[in-house]
Order: structure tokens, then C-alpha cells, then sequence
């Protein structure tokens, strides 16, 4: 089952990403995600990314990338998107933790990061990810 997001700000080239982000001055959420096997992956886009409350933050504050590592025959990626997908591990999650999300500044310098389904409150995880962005820690 691929994920059909509620918003349509994903990216899912970091390269990209950057761009917009450097031009409207803002931070990049990474969500490296398995959208067909990974139970925690899937209830985090669907309970907290796909929120009312999250979309609205996103919207007006992050460039959202998508990495995704689906294990399923039909679910798999063009080659291009999965070479993209790969370097993006290589370099932001090495120890290929799922789901594992990374806030990044506009140059893609690793801000914070959050391993694992959100043990807080949508909006408790979207004060950590606004607190982070303004250079403080919780």
C-alpha cells in the first residue's frame, strides 16, 4: 500500500528541496519511511504528517522530502528515484533506522532528528521540531 499524502508539499529529491528552502527561507523535515512494511512509518505519515495541525505548520514552514524504501515487487521505485533514495541514507542514515526523521537547515546541515513513531502529541512533536529550528534543545 503506497501512501497517498493529504498535501501535496513532498519532495522527493533533496537537491530540490534545498532550493525552495534557501529561496523561502525555510527548514527540510527528511522522513526516511518503508510505506509497505514498516507499521510505525505508516501510522507517522497518517496520524502525524498527514494531520490537519502538522499540515498546516508544513505548509507555511518546512519543504517536506519523502524517502521511501518499499519492499514490495509492485510497490518498487523507478531506478532513479531509488539511486536518489540510497544516497540520501548513505549520507542521513547510515544505520538505515525506520522511520527516521531529520530536520535539516536550508544548506541540508543535519538540525536534529527523531528515530522512531513520535512518543508525544502531534503538536508536542511539532513544538520539538519549532524549537529545534530556533537553535534551542528541549
Amino acid at each position: 500500500m503506497l501512501l497517498l499524502f493529504s498535501f501535496t508539499n513532498w519532495h522527493y529529491d533533496l537537491k530540490e528541496a534545498e532550493q525552495v528552502a534557501q529561496k523561502e527561507h525555510r527548514y527540510i523535515l527528511l522522513s526516511f519511511s518503508g510505506s509497505d512494511w514498516c507499521g510505525p512509518c505508516i501510522r507517522l505519515h497518517n496520524e502525524i504528517f498527514a494531520s490537519d495541525a502538522f499540515t498546516k505548520f508544513a505548509d507555511t514552514s518546512l519543504v517536506m522530502v519523502n524517502a521511501d524504501f518499499p519492499r514490495m515487487k509492485k510497490n518498487q521505485l523507478p531506478a532513479k528515484q531509488q539511486a536518489i533514495n540510497d544516497a540520501l541514507a548513505d549520507k542521513y542514515n547510515s544505520q538505515g533506522s525506520f522511520p527516521l526523521t531529520v530536520l535539516l537547515d536550508p544548506e541540508g546541515k543535519v538540525v536534529k532528528q527523531w528515530e522512531g513513531f513520535p512518543k508525544s502529541s502531534t503538536d508536542d512533536f511539532i513544538f520539538d521540531i519549532k524549537t529545534a529550528m530556533n537553535g534551542n534543545t528541549r
